[in-house]
């Protein structure tokens, strides 16, 4: 039997070797990663919407518990009983929301394109005369218009070559692949939705079992410090969540209100939308306002203008006054930190680090708080104990 301090060495040796090779052959090491991550991909999918739909059904589980708290014992429900009706509950409480919104947008989102053509054909001389004075040559492009149409309505040889030349197998095998990848992406989005139920439903097991691994196989101090962040984290991604989901509506509210004020059209839709594409911090709103801006350039081409500056105009008062204290502050961050780690998690990964980035840092900044702290108080109890 080796002593402890030899087990360790040899360890240490044998993780050496092991990342010399992993680093001498990283792309085989990263196509194996890659295969893992591929094949695992809905189970991390799901384990992912569990997290977040965990707060909403631990939410639901609190206010029943509190409802059948008055109950007598014996016609209480169980744990369990109470955990899947939270789910179910709340899984309908989502549905209704995304049957509303398509309520609320589509016919909005219909007459409204059903106001595009009328309104090009109406704008259309203006268009042309725009883009004269740009330099740009109309009557050209008018010409190759004709042309494709022409050639196209007489089904003529040139027409059939200029398909061609196109590469209609190469578009065919796209659209193939377009339609192959996206049914790949429902089947593994249902497969982990399904995963997240079952989840959801045996958490307290689940929960039990981590805990019995980690008290047989790790130090107690160790287990302690896991618990301690899983902890920290699941708190503070709720409270992130939930401060989210109020700057939305105050949002969506300010915007509504805005645009009502100064009489620009599509108040109720922009508002709704702006609701919707806020829980994308800092980003989302201008995706609305893009939108915005094109229904009252196609509807009201003389108020286009005044709707981006109004907009921005909340949108500015939005994030320097109300997010970061709102949002910021349910997570513990400063406005300072809220913006910077939006900033970063954006240029990191996109939109996806724009939503988790912040409650990430948040949870960096909360345990590097805790250790700055336990430093200071051991130099303290150092100090007091040489003097």
């Amino acid at each position: 039997m080796f002593d402890q301090q030899t087990r360790r060495i040899a360890l240490l040796i044998a993780f050496g070797v092991c990342l010399h090779v992993a680093v001498s052959h990283l792309d085989v090491v990263l196509g194996a990663l890659s295969a893992i991550v591929d094949i695992l991909f809905p189970v991390l999918l799901g384990l992912g919407f569990a997290f977040v739909l965990n707060v909403p059904v631990s939410g639901m589980e609190r206010l029943l518990a509190r409802l059948t708290s008055r109950l007598p014992e014996k016609h209480r429900p169980r744990p369990g009983t109470v955990t899947m009706a939270s789910i179910v509950i709340v899984l309908i409480l989502i549905a209704g929301v995304a049957v509303l919104a398509v309520t609320m947008l589509v016919p909005q989102l219909v007459a409204s394109a059903k106001t595009i053509a009328p309104l090009l054909a109406e704008r259309l001389p203006e268009i042309e005369r725009a883009l004269a004075e740009s330099g740009f040559d109309v009557d050209r492009l008018a010409k190759v218009f004709q042309h494709s149409s022409s050639s196209a309505a007489d089904g003529s040889a040139s027409g059939l070559e200029g398909l061609l030349s196109f590469g209609l197998g190469s578009v065919a095998t796209s659209v193939f692949a377009a339609a192959r990848s996206t049914v790949s992406v429902i089947s593994s989005t249902v497969f982990a939705f399904v995963i997240a139920v079952y989840v959801l439903a045996s958490k307290r097991t689940l929960g039990r079992q981590v805990n019995r691994v980690m008290d047989a196989h790790l130090d107690a101090g160790h287990a302690a410090r896991i618990r301690h962040v899983a902890h920290l984290a699941s708190d503070t991604y709720s409270k992130f969540l939930s401060g989210q989901c109020v700057e939305a509506c105050i949002l969506g509210t300010l915007i509504f209100l805005a645009f009502s004020v100064v009489r620009l059209p599509y108040a109720g839709l922009i508002g709704f939308l702006t609701a919707l594409f806020a829980f994308v911090p800092y980003v989302g709103a201008f995706a609305s306002c893009a939108i915005g801006a094109f229904h009252t350039l196609l509807a009201s081409p003389e108020h286009a203008l005044l709707c981006v500056v109004v907009y921005l105009a909340v949108q500015f008062v939005e994030n320097q006054f109300i997010y970061p204290h709102v949002v910021g502050s349910s997570v513990g961050l400063s406005a300072l930190w809220t913006l910077i780690a939006a900033l970063v998690g954006g240029n990191l990964f996109g939109i996806v680090g724009i939503v988790f980035f912040i409650p990430i840092v948040a949870v960096l900044y909360e345990l590097f708080r805790e250790w700055t702290n336990a430093r200071l108080a051991e130099r303290g109890a150092a100090g007091e104990a040489d003097a």
